[in-house]
């Protein structure tokens, strides 16, 4: 950004951060066959998994964020490279189940640790993963996340002024 241009929004910058961490989470987990979303899908997976979970692609949907279609799209490609088992849902013969295979735990367990290498170096400008500040920034963006919006509609009849 010129000096000469005026103060970038909060919307700006957040914008700017994710791009900025999802090339550097591509290029980083790359070798592995993985792209970012691919990562945060199969990573999500592993966490959810420790939990004792065993998500369907909707409650990983929710889980990350992603349109489910989208997560549907990931996962058929994850199964076809053997990082994933898909499954019906016995409770529910519509839901799909996921599962990572043995060697999509072992690829996820390597690009867990190799996003956390680039996550500490991200970070250190705040004093590193564990540090005060990153606690309170993680803290914030989780306020954030967590606020609803509402979008407007752009020819709400309400929010027309009335004309003299």
């Amino acid at each position: 950004m010129s000096k000469g241009s005026p103060s970038p929004t909060p919307g700006f910058l957040v914008w700017r951060l994710a791009n900025k961490w999802r090339v550097a989470v591509d290029r980083a987990v790359a070798p592995l066959g993985l792209t970012h979303a691919q990562y945060s899908l199969v990573a999500s997976l592993y966490g959810m998994r420790r939990a004792g979970e065993r998500p369907s692609q909707r409650q990983l949907a929710d889980h990350t964020g992603m349109e489910a279609l989208y997560v549907s799209k990931l996962a058929r490609a994850l199964e076809s490279a053997g990082l994933i088992d898909r499954t019906r849902d016995p409770r529910d013969p519509r839901a799909v189940q996921l599962a990572l295979t043995e060697q999509g735990e072992a690829i996820t367990r390597e690009a867990i640790g190799v996003v956390q290498e680039l996550l500490q170096q991200l970070l250190e400008p705040l004093g590193g993963l564990d540090a005060p500040r990153t606690r309170a920034f993680t803290g914030e963006l989780t306020a954030l996340l967590d606020a609803p919006l509402t979008p407007s509609i752009p020819n709400d009849e309400s929010k027309r002024r009335a004309t003299p």
